[in-house]
């Protein structure tokens, strides 16, 4: 399942003997000297850059990944006024002060674990004297972006290894490091940090992102794996997958959505990011050749034909970057939102006017086709500027939904009904 294919070893040959002939053929042409006051060469972006491929033009010159502010927001400074989300519910802030906070997990004692991509360190959100205490359960990790629970034991991806830590709750204040379960990940960068999780098969569930914007893979990119919790057994589960940030499965079918991120730089309007549905393993969701369900890839789907790969049940709008998503199947919420995904959308760079930044709720057909796609908590785009960035959600066992926030570090809490005001 690791190896190039001989399909990529002959590009990659290929690519070696073009290199080597144009190197030659330069090496007999006389040099010129630069011309007087001429500007300094541009240096070649690093591989996976996010920028290779933008067009020339000044507008398109302005566009660039958004960078969060180095430090976590105050409790007091964080946005929570300029929150909305629909008639009866109400938005509070659930913990603070944790940089980068990405994924959510949650134990069976209550615990919520939450992972980071641009720090080293994943948080535990744990009750203390009545009160939610941060704790840093694990430092020095690179990229530890996603986290799982099961039975006791919290599962870590890194950029490029998944790791657990065993008897987590009885160890907060103490936890051991973690003990690596798999290593065969590609270490790529571009698209290098991953969302895990726990299907109904009691199987771990990994993504291996395209490494760059638009590019032919190999066997090891462009999928979800799926594995023993120790690590044995894993295998590819879906394949033609971009960058999927966030999945889980359906309660009633027990299929697998997954949110899969489009290409960029192809234009402002598409492709949108996809809502996916695996049927059987093996299915090919048509990255890069096919994108959206019906736009051939300019670059590389010569050839190629949507017909051949698994349109998406949805979409969800043009670079908004859709990414976590859970099925809610709590009670607490008014039962139109029984059976309902909630997704984070973390909000769009490269586009001249920010859409995303925000959780939709998406409602279902009965044949698990999108039926419909409504605001539930808008607020984080302001005059075309991030003031927060959802990243994951995640249902309580009492029914209120999280929402991590890597922007500001945070994670929310929603809840409906009439709020509890403490006696004074």
């Amino acid at each position: 399942m690791m190896g190039l294919s001989s399909a990529s070893r002959s590009l990659l040959l290929a690519g070696v003997v073009f290199t080597a002939f144009t190197v030659a053929a330069s090496a007999q042409q006389p040099a010129s000297p630069p011309a007087a006051g001429a500007a300094p060469a541009a240096q070649p972006l690093p591989p996976g850059s996010p920028l290779i491929g933008r067009p020339d033009g000044e507008a398109a010159a302005k566009l660039a990944p958004v960078a969060p502010p180095p430090i976590p927001t105050q409790a007091d400074k964080l946005p929570l006024a300029k929150l909305k989300v629909p008639a009866g519910f109400n938005i509070e802030v659930y913990a603070s002060g944790m940089a980068n906070a990405r994924s959510l997990a949650q134990s069976d004692k209550g615990t919520v674990f939450v992972g980071s991509r641009l720090v080293d360190k994943v948080y535990a959100i744990a009750d203390k004297d009545g009160k939610k205490a941060v704790k840093v359960i694990a430092s020095g990790l690179y990229r530890p972006n996603g986290v799982a629970f099961k039975d006791g034991t919290l599962y870590i991806a890194e950029l490029s290894k998944v790791s657990k830590i065993e008897k987590i709750d009885e160890n907060l204040d103490n936890p051991p490091k973690p003990t690596m379960i798999y290593d065969k990940l590609p270490k790529d960068e571009a698209h290098g940090w991953k969302f895990i999780a726990i299907g109904p098969d009691n199987k771990l569930y990994v993504p291996v992102g395209q490494p760059g914007n638009n590019v032919l893979h190999d066997a090891d990119h462009g999928q979800i794996r799926r594995m023993n919790l120790d690590g044995s057994g894993a295998e590819v589960y879906a394949v033609g997958v971009r960058n999927t940030v966030g999945f889980d499965w359906n309660p009633e079918t027990k299929q697998l959505y997954f949110t899969d991120n489009g290409r960029d730089w192809l234009s402002e309007t598409v492709p949108e990011d996809e809502l996916n549905r695996v049927t059987k393993a093996g299915e090919d969701f048509g990255a890069p050749f096919c994108y959206q369900g019906n736009i051939i890839d300019q670059e590389l789907g010569w050839g190629k034909d949507c017909k051949n790969y698994t349109a998406p049940v949805g979409l969800m709008g043009p670079h908004t970057a859709a990414l976590g998503m859970r099925f809610y199947t709590g009670s607490m919420f008014p039962k139109q939102y029984k059976n309902a995904i909630f997704v984070a959308r973390h909000g769009s760079w490269n586009k001249s006017q920010k859409q995303g930044g925000d959780v939709v709720v998406v409602k279902l057909n009965k044949d698990g086709t999108v039926k419909s796609m409504e605001p539930f908590l808008t607020g984080f785009l302001e005059d075309n500027k991030y003031v927060g960035r959802p990243v994951d959600v995640m249902q309580l066992k009492d029914g209120s939904l999280l929402v991590s926030d890597d922007w500001n570090g945070a994670v929310y809490r929603i809840t409906y009904g009439k709020q509890k005001v403490a006696a004074k």
